[in-house]
């Protein structure tokens, strides 16, 4: 009775999971039309991209090694399929060079490292401990993506504002990590358990800062609020997948925003140090003015 009420509750948090996750794949959606309607990139990143579809890869290889995890399967199975659309649009639409990159990037780790990482595993690995061993693998890739949410977190407290973390979001992926615990505790599935604890306790870290500093009015440039176009959020979690996603275009990520910024604030200082010497010829000090009243 307590086994079969372990699988029901397993099977529980699996589908809740899986209904959370495929919501949080579909997040970039926006994204993608917006480069499909402009036939551009603009400046957004391939590389969460190419991160979340190989850490699905990892995680249905390891689903389809252990066997008996078919929820895992089905929500790395639609992140494989998703992010691959995510990653040929970015391709199609992308300037020579960050295509490039993403080719380059994709065929050394998406190819290179996951297929390393297979035949390691089949052939130098026993079979009674590859499922262990592969597992623990996917923990270490969860873990070690935490940079970028971990930078999030220090540039809010940092800026005192929660402009660039989105609180939906976060919630979100922090109920997701919820899902994924479960699903792993009741399956004793340490590794998918464990990552999912880090996720949580980051998701609600990012929770208590909006709360912190949500009525904040500082910001991250001067007294300058940056322009919708050029804002970046990185949002990373271990779920039973890792998903990071730029819910906007990375600031100055080809330069070219960059240089026309400098260029538009070195021409205003121009402007008003010009302005400056006129309004002292138009309206003379006190001096000048008594020597005008005497002659």
């Amino acid at each position: 009775m307590a086994i079969m009420n372990s699988h029901a509750w397993a099977f529980t948090f699996g589908i809740l999971g899986n209904i959370i996750s495929f919501m949080v794949y579909l997040a970039p959606l926006p994204t993608f039309y917006r480069i499909f309607r402009k036939k551009s990139t603009e400046g957004f990143q391939s590389i969460p991209y190419l991160v979340a579809l190989f850490s699905a890869m990892l995680w249905l290889y390891y689903a389809l090694l252990k066997k008996d995890a078919v929820l895992l399967i089905t929500i790395n199975l639609f992140g494989c399929f998703i992010e691959t659309i995510y990653i040929s649009m970015f391709i199609a639409y992308a300037p020579k060079a960050p295509r490039n990159l993403t080719l380059k990037l994709f065929a050394s780790m998406n190819m290179g490292v996951f297929s390393l990482i297979v035949l390691t595993s089949q052939f130098l690995v026993k079979s009674s401990y590859r499922v262990q061993v592969l597992g623990w693998i996917c923990v270490v890739i969860s873990v070690s993506v935490f940079a970028a949410p971990l930078s999030i977190v220090a540039q809010v407290i940092r800026t005192r504002s929660v402009e660039f973390m989105p609180i939906s979001l976060s919630f979100f992926l922090t109920l997701s990590a919820v899902m994924w615990f479960g699903y792993g505790l009741f399956l004793k599935d340490i590794c998918v358990a464990l990552p999912n604890v880090l996720g949580f306790i980051l998701g609600l870290l990012q929770m208590l800062l909006y709360a912190i500093y949500r009525n904040s009015t500082k910001k991250v440039i001067g007294e300058k609020k940056l322009p919708e176009h050029i804002k970046s959020i990185v949002i990373i979690s271990t779920l039973g997948t890792s998903e990071v996603y730029p819910v906007d275009a990375q600031p100055y990520a080809d330069g070219g925003d960059d240089h026309d910024l400098k260029k538009d604030g070195a021409k205003e200082e121009h402007e008003e140090q010009r302005e400056e010497p006129e309004k002292s010829m138009e309206s003379p000090g006190p001096d000048l003015q008594a020597i005008e009243c005497a002659v």
